[in-house]
């Protein structure tokens, strides 16, 4: 499991836990979220997209991974996928197309490296988007990579990929030539108009004011070890989650959740995370928040940063049940009884929603006040019928 299908079931001890840490709901955040959003015409994909939206979206990540840093070379999946293939081979049944995919694999790995030390793509010397024909190239490179990615991420679904059936097809034909023949110019296409947003827009404007330095692309975090979760980048303690969606206007639960569950899990601060965003590739946007704003706009209980983490890494290394998983019946009591124990202590004087002190706790002789404002108290029966509140 991970930290993004964790927060997809809202029965995850994960999940449970930062529905109701997080008092406001996310109407405010998503009302922040659409008033910084342009208006500028998206990059709509041509009809040989199709089902490869997501291929697309695997191969944009990396390349703007690639404009702001190169230290980490090609991204961890696209190894794995190719590392395992021999793995799949053994499960799916022998057959010598597995063995060509693992060498063209091993070429495209090799040729992609050296295009990326050849362009010097993290140069700020040089714009974030090169050539036409560089570009296209890229492109191509990053396309038949995320397929072999996918080979990691979700085994199943990596037989139906163009490569794979390529290789099926005609196996002592498939070479890395075939392999960079195989992606739809409507991919190549929509790949490369993505790049040119990028670098015309904020994201660029942001590379142009860092160094290579102060970026790390593909982090992991502490609280990795007990759920996985790897970040697309982070810049000068802004933690980036790159989106190559067509429908901007939605920042889904799942999404707004993700952002803080990156950011949770890097207990000791190693990272310095002082705002989180979303980059909207098709739309040339980057929206971002300061981290304490982000929390106040989900109206987090437990507003100090360092308490909320410590509550977190007690829920990820809980061992009666993964914090990503439906608990099983038996393991149900347990997990009742940590987010018990987790649960936000509201002193006499805060307010019974958000936890926060009152400025003014008495509405006078013998009468407390309960909530800090005319929106905790709309939330209060909300919070009260979901079992969030006493």
């Amino acid at each position: 499991m991970s930290l993004t299908r964790g927060l997809a079931s809202p029965r995850t001890p994960l999940r449970r836990f930062l529905d109701r840490e997080l008092s406001a709901g996310v109407r405010r955040l998503r009302a922040s979220y659409l008033a910084q959003l342009p208006t500028t015409p998206l990059i709509w994909p041509g009809p040989g997209v199709g089902y490869e939206a997501g291929t697309v979206g695997t191969a944009i990540d990396q390349r703007l991974r690639f404009a702001f840093t190169q230290v980490a070379g090609v991204d961890a999946a696209t190894v794995m996928g190719v590392d395992h293939l021999r793995a799949t081979a053994l499960a799916l049944g022998e057959h010598a197309a597995w063995e060509v995919m693992e060498t063209v694999g091993r070429q495209l790995l090799e040729r992609l490296r050296a295009t990326i030390s050849e362009l010097q793509l993290d140069d700020r010397g040089r714009p974030l988007a090169r050539t036409e024909e560089e570009e296209e190239h890229l492109a191509r490179l990053l396309l038949g990579a995320a397929w072999y990615a996918l080979n990691f991420r979700n085994p199943v679904a990596f037989p139906l990929t163009p490569l794979c059936k390529a290789a099926f097809a005609d196996t002592g034909a498939f070479t890395l030539t075939t392999l960079l023949a195989l992606p739809h110019h409507d991919l190549v296409r929509d790949t490369v108009a993505q790049v040119r947003t990028a670098g015309s827009g904020p994201l660029g404007q942001l590379r142009r004011a860092t160094v290579p330095e102060m970026c790390l692309p593909g982090p992991t975090f502490d609280g990795s070890a007990y759920v996985a979760a790897d970040a697309d980048l982070i810049v000068d303690g802004l933690l980036i989650d790159f989106k190559s969606t067509r429908r901007t206007e939605r920042f889904p639960l799942p999404m707004i959740l993700q952002l803080l569950g990156y950011t949770l899990m890097d207990f000791a601060d190693r990272y310095c995370i002082d705002r989180v965003g979303v980059c909207l590739t098709r739309a040339g946007a980057l929206i971002t928040w300061p981290i304490e704003d982000y929390l106040a706009l989900l109206g987090a209980r437990r507003r100090n940063l360092t308490e909320l983490r410590a509550a977190f890494q007690q829920l990820l290394a809980y061992t009666g049940c993964r914090a990503d998983d439906d608990p099983l019946p038996e393991e149900l009591p347990g997990v009742e009884q940590l987010l018990a124990d987790l649960a936000p202590l509201i002193g006499l004087g805060c307010c019974r929603v958000c936890a926060q002190p009152m400025a003014q706790p008495m509405l006078g002789p013998g009468r407390a006040r309960l909530y800090c404002s005319s929106f905790c108290r709309g939330r209060a029966p909300s919070l009260r019928y979901r079992g969030w509140l006493p």
